[in-house]
């Protein structure tokens, strides 16, 4: 067992709990939109069909997102911002003030009977606070700074394998918990409220508990490369592919997987909360997978080999996910999409820290050699002092 000094500067706990209380949410908000729909669709439609009803999912789930991914974009670089300048709990504790806002919100769409375009303003606020973006890659700096550079990316290996453990976990779980209702509770309201108490635990852990542990020496050499014109600096090319296709990715994987959010509402699935929350987990053992995979598979197949796999396989699980009619032929899909994961969310890490380790020795050889130069200019200074010392005296 850690000491409690030790444990006080892990921020594995502030990301297990956290992750437990967003699986919560996911499970709840989905059922809780199936329902507002459906009670919405046969208000308005003397005959509601299950078209209706899933177009209606579809239309509000399309504004969630669009709102989740665009709102957080200027918060989270203000944000980025406020920890280069030493600041490093600011962002990812501002961003769990937006979690608890936003859950706070589906908790009163549940007790209150509010309309559920309310959750626009829950996700609103949690944009503003930065969001996921801001939330993670604060966690990952924090990783970053706090690991030397030899097991760095082990380090990040492990805490994506605690995010992935807390989801599943709280997705296989989420499913029951949505079912528990009283005459003094709906259905929902215990879960989502479970939901609100872990962001509230992670929120005062990280603000009154947690430690910002002191940064490792190995940290403060990526200054060493500052006002040197390094090859990464120059290649403004594949920084941009870099972008272009990470937009991409997210566009293809993003995409097909939102879609099934609303296909596992309808015929020939129409999954009840139970199921919905084991489908939840099953996206969760990608973290398990790609943990295993990075560790096992790169040993024999190089870095693009293992990036075309990952593509391969969701393309063709994405594919098969189009005539899927059962439950068991939905896991068959996911199974097949898992493995995306498991060789381009991890790789790519590895990569850059081997990419970073050959620019920082570029950098230290040319400081050597620019030290070996001063050294020369100055023994040949002192020569030349000497003659003409000489000079004098004769």
């Amino acid at each position: 067992m850690l000491p409690l000094g030790t444990l006080r500067k892990r921020i594995e706990p502030v990301v297990l709990c956290a992750q437990i209380a967003s699986a919560f949410f996911d499970t709840g908000l989905q059922m809780v939109v199936k329902e507002q729909c459906a009670i919405a669709t046969d208000a308005l439609n003397p005959t509601p069909t299950e078209d209706s009803r899933q177009k209606a999912m579809s239309n509000f789930y399309m504004i969630y997102n669009m709102l989740s991914k665009f709102v957080p974009i200027l918060p989270a670089i203000i944000l980025s911002k406020v920890s280069d300048l030493g600041y490093r709990k600011i962002p990812i504790v501002i961003p769990l003030v937006g979690y608890l806002v936003s859950r706070v919100v589906l908790l009163l769409v549940i007790v209150m009977d509010l309309p559920i375009q309310a959750m626009f303003g829950g996700v609103v606020v949690h944009g503003l606070s930065g969001g996921f973006c801001s939330y993670w890659a604060g966690v990952m700096a924090l990783v970053s700074l706090t690991s030397t550079e030899e097991d760095r990316s082990l380090h990040m290996m492990q805490m994506e394998l605690v995010y992935g453990i807390a989801g599943l976990i709280g997705s296989l779980v989420s499913g029951h918990l949505f079912q528990l209702y009283s005459v003094d509770f709906k259905q929902g309201t215990v879960l989502v409220s479970l939901s609100v108490f872990l962001y509230f635990v992670c929120l005062v852990y990280t603000m009154f508990i947690f430690l910002m542990p002191t940064v490792s020496p190995s940290a403060q050499e990526r200054n060493e490369t500052n006002g040197i014109d390094t090859q990464y600096s120059k290649n403004i090319l594949n920084i941009l592919l870099l972008f272009a296709g990470g937009i991409l990715f997210d566009v293809a994987v993003g995409g097909g997987m939102e879609i099934l959010v609303t296909f596992e509402m309808k015929e020939p699935l129409n999954w009840n909360a139970t199921q919905v929350g084991y489908g939840n987990a099953a996206g969760f053992l990608v973290f398990l997978t790609s943990f295993l995979g990075v560790m096992v598979m790169s040993r024999w197949v190089s870095d693009v080999t293992l990036i075309i796999i990952g593509m391969v396989s969701f393309a063709a699980g994405i594919y098969f996910m189009a005539f899927v009619t059962a439950t068991y032929m939905f896991y068959l899909g996911k199974r097949i999409i898992r493995f995306i994961y498991s060789y381009q969310s991890l790789k790519p890490e590895r990569d850059r820290e081997r990419e970073t380790q050959q620019e920082r020795e570029t950098a230290r050889e040319r400081y050597r050699e620019r030290d070996t130069q001063r050294q020369r200019e100055k023994e040949g200074e002192r020569d030349r002092d000497t003659e003409r010392e000489g000079a004098r005296h004769q």
